[in-house]
C-alpha cells in the first residue's frame, strides 16, 4: 500500500509538468503540529489518542499542502483502534479566485469501516471568500479510489458478531474495489479575533459502490507564543462499509496545537 502511496503522490506531482519549478517569491513551509485526546464512537468505543502534522507552502502561482495523521485507541487494556492516514495536495492558481488542483490521499484503518484505501484526482478550486478574517475555499474534482474491506464473518453465520469472537468463524475475505470517483470539497476558516479562530471542513468522496463524507469542525484559542489550545469535533460516515460495520464513526477532541511559521 505504501508503494500505491508513493505512486499517487508521484501523479499529483506529474500534474505540474514541466512547469514545476517554484515561484521566485515562494514563502517557506509553515504548518502545525497536533497532540489530541479524546473519546470516538461508531465502530470503535473508545478514549484515544491523536498525532496531527500539517504543512503548507505558499507561492504566487503554486501552493503544496502536506498532512498526516495517527490516531491510536485502548478500552480496558485491549486496542480497538489504529489508523493512519497521509495526504498531499498542489495547486496552480490561475486568478486571485480560481485554481487547479491534484492530490492523493491514502489510509489504513484496523478497526474501521474499511481496511485501507486511496484516492488520486485533480479538479478546480474556487476561492468564494478571501481572506481575512474569513476564507472560504470550495472544490470539485474526480479521480481514481480503491478501497479495501474489512474481512468479516458469513452473514448466513452471523454478520454482528466479531470475527475474534466466534468458535469457528466462516471468514470472508474482503475485497478491493477500485473505480472512479467524484470529489467535492468546502474549507472554511474564521479568524474571530487575534486569539481565536475557528474552522470546518467538509468532504464527499462519491463512487459506486460508496459515498463517503466526513465533517470536522474546530475551535482553537491561543494560549503563549505559538502553543494553542483546540476542540474539535468530526464525523465520518460510510454508505456502504463492510458488512457488519457500523456506517458512521465520531470523534471528539481536546489537545494542544503548535504553530510553525
Amino acid at each position: 500500500m505504501l508503494k500505491k502511496l508513493a505512486f499517487a503522490m508521484a501523479l499529483s506531482f506529474a500534474f505540474t509538468g514541466a512547469s514545476f519549478a517554484q515561484d521566485a517569491d515562494d514563502d517557506g513551509w509553515s504548518g502545525e503540529a497536533s497532540l489530541a485526546g479524546g473519546k470516538t464512537s461508531g465502530n470503535t468505543d473508545t478514549e484515544d489518542l491523536s498525532l496531527g502534522l500539517k504543512l503548507a507552502k505558499q507561492g504566487d502561482k503554486w501552493s503544496h499542502k502536506f498532512d498526516a495523521l495517527a490516531d491510536y485507541g485502548k478500552v480496558d487494556g485491549a486496542q480497538n483502534k489504529e489508523r493512519f492516514a497521509l495526504g498531499y495536495q498542489i495547486d496552480r492558481n490561475l486568478n486571485d479566485r480560481t485554481y487547479i488542483y491534484g492530490n492523493a490521499d491514502w489510509y489504513s484503518d484496523e478497526f474501521g469501516a474499511f481496511r485501507s484505501g486511496y484516492f488520486v484526482g485533480g479538479g478546480l478550486g474556487y476561492k468564494v471568500v478571501l481572506p481575512e478574517p474569513v476564507g472560504w475555499n470550495v472544490e470539485a474534482g474526480a479521480g481514481y479510489r480503491s478501497q479495501k474491506q474489512q474481512d468479516y464473518a458469513n452473514p448466513d453465520f452471523d454478520a454482528l458478531l466479531p470475527v475474534d469472537a466466534v468458535t469457528n468463524p466462516d471468514i470472508i475475505n474482503g475485497d478491493r474495489v477500485n473505480e472512479l470517483a467524484l470529489r467535492g470539497f468546502s474549507d472554511f476558516d474564521f479568524a474571530i479575533n487575534e486569539n481565536v479562530s475557528l474552522y470546518n471542513d467538509t468532504e464527499v468522496l462519491w463512487s459506486e459502490s460508496d459515498t463517503y463524507i466526513w465533517n470536522e469542525v474546530g475551535l482553537s484559542a491561543q494560549l503563549m507564543g505559538a502553543l494553542a489550545a483546540r476542540v474539535s469535533y468530526r464525523l465520518d460516515h460510510h454508505t456502504d462499509p463492510t458488512p457488519g460495520r457500523k456506517k458512521t464513526d465520531s470523534a471528539l477532541r481536546f489537545g494542544v496545537v503548535y504553530t510553525m511559521e
